[in-house]
């Protein structure tokens, strides 16, 4: 072989080489310059939602699900727009749309699983309905609100003097519908107590030891013997005495 040949097919070598190089090249960075990143859409949905519900006392944890493994994006020069509603309630599972908006662009729906932690109002023990609340019956507890479809209560303020409606385990969560009117009677009111036996009614004047709504049961002492009796709330400062 002559030096002329040899040089020839050094230098076909050397651009075969070099020509299956870029070829490589193309081939590993084209998705990159190609195609939009599906973390880019992800982060710009998850950071949407978690300014979204950025309130004081919250704290938020966002888990993207999956998106479609085919799903192939054109690159965005702009900055990603998620979109979020204003009045969105907070769900354990929700939809974030993300939109590339220059012209031609594309959106997305995002699937997200959500966590949205507040402090509540839980019972402090077991609480029968009529009873009356006070700071000694509830305390404040986080819980994920996503999960508590009947609502929940945050401040003391909104349950001061109220009664509940029904009965509730130590440790549940205060709900609005739980919740009764004002209480009749308050503890160290001045009250009527009312007994009936025979279809005589007898009315003394009672100083209420406790409180309740219409049917609470609490326990009265008789201002003239000061005996101290059971009995039931009837009507604003009015209990009856039980047998």
């Amino acid at each position: 072989m002559n030096k002329r040949k040899a040089a020839g097919i050094g230098l076909s070598t050397a651009l075969l080489w070099l020509g299956m190089s870029w070829l490589g090249n193309v081939h590993a960075t084209g998705t990159a310059t190609t195609v939009q990143s599906l973390d880019s859409v992800r982060v710009a949905a998850e950071q949407a939602l978690r300014e979204h519900y950025a309130l004081p006392g919250s704290r938020v944890v966002i888990t993207s699900e999956p998106l479609g493994l085919r799903l192939k994006l054109s690159p965005c020069h702009e900055p990603l727009h998620a979109i979020v509603a204003r009045q969105a309630n907070a769900l354990s599972h929700m939809t974030v749309r993300v939109q590339c908006p220059q012209a031609g662009g594309w959106m997305v729906r995002v699937p997200l699983q959500v966590q949205l932690f507040r402090n509540v109002l839980v019972a402090s023990h077991p609480l029968l309905r009529g009873d009356g609340l006070s700071s000694a019956d509830i305390r404040s507890e986080e819980r994920d609100v996503t999960r508590l479809g009947y609502g929940y209560i945050e401040n003391f303020d909104q349950v001061g003097g109220r009664t509940l409606n029904r009965a509730l385990a130590s440790g549940s969560v205060l709900t609005p519908g739980a919740l009764g009117g004002r209480r009749m009677v308050r503890a160290g009111d001045h009250v009527q107590m009312v007994a009936r036996l025979g279809g005589i009614e007898v009315r003394v004047d009672g100083v209420a030891l406790g409180g309740g709504d219409n049917g609470a049961r609490l326990r009265v002492r008789n201002q003239s013997s000061g005996k101290v009796v059971d009995a039931m709330v009837s009507a604003p400062g009015e209990v009856l005495a039980l047998p």
